[in-house]
């Protein structure tokens, strides 16, 4: 009786401590787990880390994604009106062929970085249940929102979070 009791203790300690990492890995207000993944095109490796102290748009994309069409150019947009105070979009890209990302890029062009997961490591990590999924992380590198899907009307809500988080010290 006691020894059950004890294995209930351990089992249900072990699945709230599981359940604790995956669900904190994505939560607002957590740090974001920290990675290095090749660019795109150029294979180099980059890290998460080398974007501290500035606001980043954290999006997880792939070249079938219908909204992802429409949220390359406005981001694209967004990026270069506030780079110079301290933004940057990291786009990882998930498709397994990087042909047909580098075919999606030659159609909407970017300025922003754009890095290759092509085994989704990451997008597990992060959690990632729908494309795209975009975490905003403030100078900290703390999740501060997370968006699911994208609509053109979408980028005026974002900007005004971004810029926000710009302003804080």
């Amino acid at each position: 009786m006691k020894m059950n009791k004890k294995l209930g203790s351990i089992a249900f300690a072990m699945l709230t401590s599981a359940a604790c990492l995956t669900a904190n890995a994505t939560d607002v207000g957590q740090p974001a787990p920290q990675f290095t993944l090749p660019t795109l095109q150029a294979d180099q490796p980059t890290a998460l880390k080398q974007y501290a102290g500035k606001v980043i748009y954290l999006d997880f994309w792939a070249s079938w994604c219908a909204p992802c069409r429409t949220s390359f150019p406005l981001l694209n947009k967004l990026h270069e009106k506030l780079k110079a105070q301290g933004f940057e979009v990291v786009a990882v890209n998930l498709d397994e062929d990087k042909a047909n990302a580098e075919k999606f890029l030659k159609e909407f062009p970017v300025s922003f970085t754009v890095l290759r997961d092509a085994k989704g490591e990451w997008a597990d990590q992060f959690v990632v249940e729908s494309m795209p999924t975009s975490f905003i992380l403030d100078k900290q590198g703390v999740v501060q929102n997370i968006h699911h899907g994208f609509a053109s009307a979408d980028i005026k809500e974002l900007e005004e979070k971004i810029t926000k988080l710009l302003a804080q010290k």
